[in-house]
């Protein structure tokens, strides 16, 4: 089964690691791929393996692109739509960790450029792709999400506020698009093993605290989700089973996402996998309550 076939995708920071994995599993489902990262070996290094995978009638277009930098997403959009007949699905897959330590010694500079990557490096490809889906009256945006969305990281900050802001924008460009065809969703993909991981651990207990640095080393040991795992929720999302999903954060490993097309109605009258503010009554508390 080929759920992307004559289907085609941007997906940034596909280089490497869970952005790869996505390409790969996009172009196995069918789909044609625009792949964008910072590194240019790197980039035409992964063009040629996905080139040698696409079967007649698939294309592999690949670029250098800075996504937080506005004038290089332009340029990739402008790319996709000369490379492509129509452009179904934006994958936001490029993030950092950004510095790690206490916020009052960490690099000022070194933090606010992760906002720019993970928060600025989603927000700009949508900007510069939404005229072309409401041209089309279709779209499909699926955005990565990481631990820190939901919960807090300390001595990760940068990482966990983009993460956290990056969802917020996903739920709100959702409500802002209900009426155009275009879904946006985000992927919360388990705990990987990447060069994310392997920067985090060589960063330390001191700085990254000794608990969460237990923790990921755990994952490296032989407790991180496969890449796939999270590869195959981003098809789905870019499918049209998923049409009508709109506005949730997902986890790839504990959700069953494979069920929500039988549970479009559950979905659409509850806030069901959203980020919400918890009350005392939400945990069996009866004060706060006017």
């Amino acid at each position: 089964m080929r759920p992307l076939e004559g289907r085609a995708a941007v997906i940034t920071g596909a280089s490497q690691g869970l952005g790869l994995a996505i390409a790969q599993a996009y172009v196995a489902a069918g789909a044609s791929v625009l792949i964008c990262a910072r590194d240019a070996d790197a980039i035409e290094h992964a063009r040629r393996a996905l080139d040698d995978a696409a079967t007649s009638g698939q294309r592999v277009v690949a670029m250098t692109a800075d996504v937080s930098d506005e004038a290089d997403v332009r340029k990739v959009v402008e790319r996709a739509e000369a490379s492509f007949s129509r452009i179904h699905v934006l994958v936001n897959n490029a993030g950092v960790y950004g510095p790690m330590g206490a916020i009052e010694d960490v690099d000022w500079r070194e933090w606010t450029r992760a906002i720019e990557i993970n928060l600025y490096g989603s927000v700009l490809p949508c900007r510069a792709l939404l005229p072309h889906f409401r041209r089309h009256h279709y779209g499909k945006i699926v955005q990565l999400s990481g631990g820190g969305a939901t919960n807090p990281l300390p001595r990760v900050s940068a990482y966990a506020a983009s993460k956290a802001a990056i969802v917020r924008f996903a739920e709100t460009l959702a409500q802002e698009t209900i009426d155009a065809g275009i879904d946006v969703n985000s992927v919360a993909p388990g705990a990987l093993d990447t060069r994310l991981l392997d920067e985090l651990l060589a960063a330390g207990p001191e700085r990254v605290g000794q608990a969460f640095y237990d923790r990921m080393l755990k994952t490296k040991q032989g407790g991180a989700t496969p890449l796939s795992v999270g590869a195959e929720l981003a098809v789905f999302l870019g499918s049209a089973a998923s049409d009508g999903i709109t506005g949730r954060l997902i986890s790839a490993v504990w959700d069953p996402w494979r069920d929500l097309p039988a549970r479009r109605g559950d979905l659409d009258r509850t806030d069901v996998y959203t980020l919400r503010r918890i009350v005392p009554k939400d945990r069996g508390l009866s004060w706060g309550e006017s």
